[in-house]
This record gives C-alpha cells, structure tokens and sequence, in this order.
C-alpha cells in the first residue's frame, strides 16, 4: 500500500513538472522579432514596429557585446 502511495505521488509530481515546463509564454513561443512582436501585439501595427525596431536594436547590442574574437579576425 505504502509503495504505492509513492509511486502515484513521484507520477505525479513528474506530471506536474513537465506540464509546467511545456506552457511557454505567448511571446517566447516564437523565435525572431518579427514572430515576437506579432505575438504580443497582433492588432497593432504600430505597437508591433515600436517593439520589433526595439528588439533589433537590443539583438544587435547583445550581438556586438558577445562577439567572439578569432584567431583570423572573422
């Protein structure tokens, strides 16, 4: 009786944790600005422009922060 008490309760748990992991937010459920930003805003344009021009310009800073530096300077 015993095992089974945890074997339903360690079942459950694993069902509990992928459930959660599964269920992304709207906006994170696409890759690139574009995707993104009609995610968030799909009935405005002008919203989706402000943050498809901001998520551009914040792609491109991180881009240029992380820049690997070669050995031959690619």
């Amino acid at each position: 009786m015993v095992k089974k008490v945890f074997l339903a309760a360690a079942a459950s748990l694993i069902l509990a944790s992928a459930t959660m992991t599964m269920a992304p937010a709207p906006a994170m459920a696409f890759s690139g600005c574009h995707k993104a930003a009609k995610a968030m805003y799909p009935h405005d344009r002008k919203a989706r422009k402000a943050y498809k021009k901001h998520c551009k310009a914040h792609h491109k800073a991180w881009k240029k922060a992380h820049k690997k530096h070669h050995l031959f300077g690619k």
